[in-house]
């Protein structure tokens, strides 16, 4: 991204925060940005060198700031001027051992010679209000900050480069163009200067909707990336529900045991599959019982059931369906899920099955192993609906609303145009497209969504 140009400083709070986590470490940083950034940092440590733009000073921290003081510790302090930094302010890092008692005698003398605590998320917002990152890319940040998996990590490093931005940038372009078209026909009408003609109206419409089209279609798997879905591992006592959440998280996780109802409450653990973050639910077997801690964990198993994005159904290849077996086929019709038909090491006959109920099955043994790289694809197939990893994808579902916005304004534009609605109703539908395309990026994003949106990061940030 090109250098933002230095924003005016006069009025604007020097900021200071601990930008690193709570709790002690090998580093801590305590970070500052604003007009006296500079001119404070100099009062918080003893420097062996003056500052200077992208170097390092070493330096003194010193347990107070008259002649007595005594050196606590020694720091790294980076200074970056205006506007080559990451909020385009003059930024100083001081980089000390993470010692909580040094870091916050550091953060404490700031705010005494002037500055004021940073609230959540102000450094990349003044970032993004100084042009340096768009909001895409500055809702990026925080995402990278919160990846579990690499998958997230990668998603969130190509939407910082500007991802999405790139994508949506060549249909924003075309769009204003045909406004722009429209615009000069109606401004210019009575000097006689040509008007787009009704049917080339409608291939530049039809131009702009297969891109946004496609970035729409992203959600499905951008969303999952993101947020992760939830597998609930069901069915009755002893087919092997723990022994397979076993297998699918790579540990003993679960106590598993030959006695029928040995899991009496739900145990979950968090797996990245193919970079989703997936959280596995094993549940209490279904059964009728009469013993009340069984009761309770059978309760919590149909609720984990109802909430799950996924089901896996497990069943015994070497038993018959039961009753409740077939109950939970019925509950689980329409909804994403899988038939896992375990022990088939003991049936051979079991492996012919490929559908159960109209739902996808497949033999596993979890005993041996066999089947299970099998379940795993599935799983991922069944989470991602098929859809493919690409660049610039949506991940959240304001990022979608934006675009489901535009398409609909589009829609509404083409059958305005269809109908040879006058030239100033169509734009109506175009500026209502264009400014849902900036309130992706921000520029004509309110500033309460920008606080709702900044208010999610952490200090320091």
């Amino acid at each position: 991204m090109p250098e933002a140009d230095a924003i005016p400083q006069a009025n604007i709070d020097t900021i200071a925060a601990i930008s690193t986590p709570p709790g002690r470490g090998g580093i801590g940083i305590v970070r500052l940005s604003g007009p006296q950034a500079a001119s404070i940092a100099v009062q918080l440590v003893y420097l062996r060198k003056p500052l200077e733009h992208g170097r390092t000073r070493l330096a003194d921290v010193l347990d107070a700031a008259d002649d007595e003081a005594t050196r606590i510790d020694e720091a790294l302090v980076t200074f970056f001027a205006a506007p080559n930094s990451y909020t385009a302010e003059d930024v100083v890092e001081i980089a000390a051992h993470g010692s909580p008692v040094v870091l916050d005698l550091l953060l404490r003398r700031a705010l005494d010679k002037g500055a004021r605590l940073a609230e959540p998320g102000e450094f990349t917002q003044r970032a993004f209000l100084a042009g340096r990152l768009d909001l895409t890319q500055a809702e990026a940040v925080r995402d990278l900050i919160e990846a579990q998996t690499l998958t997230q990590a990668r998603l969130a490093a190509s939407q910082m480069g500007g991802a999405l931005s790139r994508r949506v940038a060549p249909v924003k372009q075309s769009l204003v163009e045909l406004i722009a078209l429209l615009e000069a026909g109606i401004d210019f009408a009575e000097d006689d200067v040509d008007v787009a003609p009704q049917a080339e109206i409608a291939l530049r419409i039809d131009a702009l909707t297969p891109p946004l089209r496609a970035l729409e279609a992203s959600f499905a798997r951008g969303r999952i990336v993101h947020d992760g879905l939830t597998l609930a591992i069901v069915g009755r006592p002893n087919v092997g529900k723990s022994s397979l959440f076993n297998r699918l998280v790579e540990r003993d996780r679960a106590i598993v045991t030959a006695t029928p109802g040995t899991t009496r409450d739900t145990v979950t653990e968090r797996i990245s599959l193919d970079g989703i973050p997936l959280e596995l639910v094993d549940t209490a077997g279904l059964r009728e019982s009469l013993e009340e801690a069984e009761q309770l964990g059978i309760r919590r198993s149909r609720e984990a059931l109802a909430d799950a994005a996924l089901v896996l159904l497990v069943l015994d290849a070497t038993q018959p369906l039961n009753d409740e077996e077939d109950q939970l086929l019925e509950a689980v019709q329409g909804r994403p899920a899988l038939v896992a038909i375990n022990k088939s090491d003991l049936n051979e006959i079991a492996i012919a099955a490929s559908e159960i109920a109209g739902i996808s099955a497949l033999p596993t043994s979890a005993l041996t192993g066999e089947g299970i790289p099998a379940l795993r694809e599935r799983i991922l197939a069944l989470a991602t609906g098929g859809a493919a990893s690409e660049p610039g994808m949506l991940t959240s579902l304001r990022h979608h609303q934006a675009i489901a916005t535009a398409l609909s304004a589009l829609a509404d534009a083409t059958q305005a145009n269809a109908n040879s609605i006058p030239h100033e109703m169509i734009l109506l539908d175009l500026y209502r497209a264009l400014w849902a395309l900036d309130s992706l990026t921000g520029q004509t994003t309110s500033d309460d969504i920008l606080n709702l949106i900044f208010s999610t990061f952490c200090i320091g940030k």
